[in-house]
C-alpha cells in the first residue's frame, strides 16, 4: 500500500486532529488498563460488596464514586434496567439523567468503563417514568473510555419537548468505542459542547421521537455533533454505522469546531424505522449549517471514506453551510440526491459549497447545488458509464452484519469495485492511503493492479 503525502494544510490539521484523539487498539487498551485498578459491577451484584469479580458492585454509580484516573471498571452481562433518573424532574421540559458520568480521568488515564471481555452488557432505559427529559448516559467527564456497551430504550414521557437522548456528551477526549445505542426516542449519541471526542466503530439505529413537540421523527438521529465552541479540537467518528433513524445518520448542524467522519457508512435514514413511512428530514450525513443563517467563524467539516445509500434525502448534505466542508472518497448510492450542495454565502443566498474529490454517485438521483462548488474527479466529471458491473455487488442488504472480533466494520463486498471496473485509479491524491497509480473513485479502494 501507498501512503500518499498530504496535499493542502486544511488537509494536514484535520489529519492531526483526529490522531490527536486517543484511538484504542488490542494490547496497548490492555496494557494501560493493568496499570491501574480494576472493578467489577454485575445485574446481580450488590454496591456494599467489594466491587472484585467475585464480590461485584451492581451500579456503574457506586464504581464512580471508587474509580480514578486509570482505573478500570467491568460489566458483566446482562441487563441494568432503570426505572427513574437520579434526580427528580422540576419541571415536564427539565432535563434528567438517569446515569452520570462527571469523574475525569486525565491524559493517558483515562476512567475506563467496558464490558467484560466476550460479555455483552445492556443498559435498559425503556422503563423510564420521569415525566420530563430524560439522558440515559450523561458523560460531562474528560478523558473517559466506554467500551462494548448496549445503550437503548430511553423514553419521551411527554409531548413537551423535541426528544430525549441515549448518551450526551458535554465532555471532552472521551472515547465511546463500540457502543450500540439504539431504539431511543431521541438521538443515539449526541455531543454537546465537547471536543476532541472519538466515536468509534459504533452504531446507531432504530431512533424515533413519536412524541416530538414539531412533529414525529424530526429530531432523532443516529449520531450528533453540535454547539462545540470554535478553537476546540475536533470530535471524530470512525468506523460508525447509523440506519433506520426517523431523523438523519449523521448531523453536524450548529457547530464551531470542526467534525471529521470517516469509514462510516449511514442508509435508510428518514424513516419510521424499520418501514417506508416517511418521517423527518433523512439525510446520511448533514455536514453542518446553521438553520440556513450565515456564520462567519463557520468551520470545515470532513466527510471521507463513507457510504450512504437509500437515505430519504441526501447521501451527503452540505445544509446550507457557509464553508466548503471536504468530501473526499465517498459512495453515494440511491440518494436523492446523493450529493446535495447546498450552501449559503455572506449575503444568505443559496450557493453551491463543498470541496469533493474520487467520490461516486449511483442510481438515486446523481448530485443538486453543484455551482459554485470545486467538485473534479467524481464518477459525474470523469464520464466515466456506470452500471452494476463496476461493482462486485450492489447490495442493500446485510450491511448490519456482526462487526469483526476488533470492532472494526465487517468486510462485505457491497458497493466495492469489480476487478476490472473503469473506477479504479480514476482518482487524484487527496492524502489518503492508496494502491496503484491513483487513488479509485469511492469508499472502497481496491487491491490495485
Amino acid at each position: 500500500m501507498r501512503t500518499a503525502k498530504y496535499g493542502t494544510p486544511a488537509l494536514l490539521l484535520s489529519v492531526v486532529m483526529a490522531s490527536s484523539v486517543a484511538m484504542p487498539t488490542g494490547s496497548a487498551s490492555a496494557s494501560a488498563a493493568a496499570a491501574g485498578s480494576i472493578y467489577y459491577v454485575a445485574p446481580n451484584g450488590n454496591d456494599g460488596a467489594a466491587g472484585t469479580q467475585a464480590a461485584p458492585w451492581a451500579s456503574i454509580a457506586r464504581a464512580q464514586a471508587v474509580a480514578k484516573a486509570g482505573d478500570t471498571v467491568y460489566f458483566r452481562g446482562g441487563t441494568y434496567a432503570y426505572t427513574r433518573a437520579n434526580s427528580a424532574c422540576p419541571s415536564q421540559t427539565a432535563k434528567v439523567d438517569a446515569i452520570t458520568l462527571n469523574k475525569s480521568g486525565s491524559s493517558g488515564n483515562p476512567i475506563r468503563y467496558w464490558a467484560q471481555p466476550g460479555e455483552k452488557p445492556v443498559f435498559d432505559f425503556s422503563r423510564m417514568t420521569d415525566n420530563c427529559r430524560i439522558k440515559g448516559f450523561n458523560v460531562t467527564g474528560n478523558w473517559i473510555h466506554l467500551k462494548g456497551l448496549e445503550v437503548k430504550g430511553v423514553p419521551q414521557n411527554n409531548n413537551r419537548n423535541a426528544e430525549s437522548w441515549g448518551i450526551w456528551v458535554s465532555g471532552s477526549n472521551d472515547v465511546f468505542e463500540q457502543i450500540n445505542t439504539h431504539h431511543h426516542m431521541g438521538t443515539g449519541l449526541f455531543i454537546s459542547g465537547g471536543g476532541g471526542n472519538l466515536v468509534l466503530n459504533s452504531d446507531a439505529h432504530d431512533n424515533y421521537d413519536p412524541r416530538s413537540n414539531d412533529g414525529p421523527g424530526e429530531n432523532a438521529d443516529g449520531f450528533g455533533s453540535h454547539y462545540t465552541p470554535a478553537g476546540r479540537p475536533a470530535n471524530v467518528f470512525r468506523g460508525c454505522r447509523a440506519w433506520w433513524n426517523a431523523d438523519d445518520g449523521f448531523d453536524l448542524i450548529s457547530t464551531y469546531s470542526p467534525v471529521i467522519i470517516e469509514d462510516s457508512w449511514a442508509w435508510r435514514n428518514g424513516y419510521v424505522p424499520g418501514t417506508t413511512t416517511p418521517s423527518g428530514n433523512g439525510a446520511g450525513f448533514k455536514s453542518g449549517g446553521y438553520g440556513g443563517d450565515y456564520e462567519a467563524n463557520a468551520p470545515k467539516h470532513t466527510v471521507r471514506s463513507s457510504v450512504a445509500f437509500l437515505n430519504k434525502a441526501a447521501g451527503f448534505y452540505a445544509n446550507h453551510h457557509p464553508v466548503a466542508n471536504d468530501f473526499f472518497n465517498n459512495t453515494g448510492y440511491g440518494n436523492h440526491p446523493n450529493f446535495n450542495m447546498l450552501g449559503v454565502d455572506s449575503r444568505g443566498a443559496a450557493v453551491g459549497r463543498g470541496n469533493l474529490r474520487n467520490n461516486i454517485a449511483y442510481t438515486g438521483t446523481a448530485t443538486s447545488n453543484m455551482s459554485g462548488t470545486n467538485a473534479a474527479y467524481n464518477s459525474w466529471n470523469l464520464g466515466v458509464p456506470l452500471s452494476d458491473s463496476q461493482f462486485r455487488s450492489v447490495s442493500t442488504s446485510g450491511w448490519d452484519a456482526l462487526r469483526q472480533t476488533d470492532g472494526n466494520l465487517p468486510v462485505l463486498p457491497h458497493l466495492r469495485l469489480a476487478a476490472n471496473s473503469a473506477l479504479i485509479d480514476k482518482g487524484t491524491d487527496v492524502g489518503l492511503p492508496f494502491n496503484g497509480s491513483a487513488p479509485d473513485l469511492g469508499a472502497f479502494e481496491s487491491d490495485g493492479r
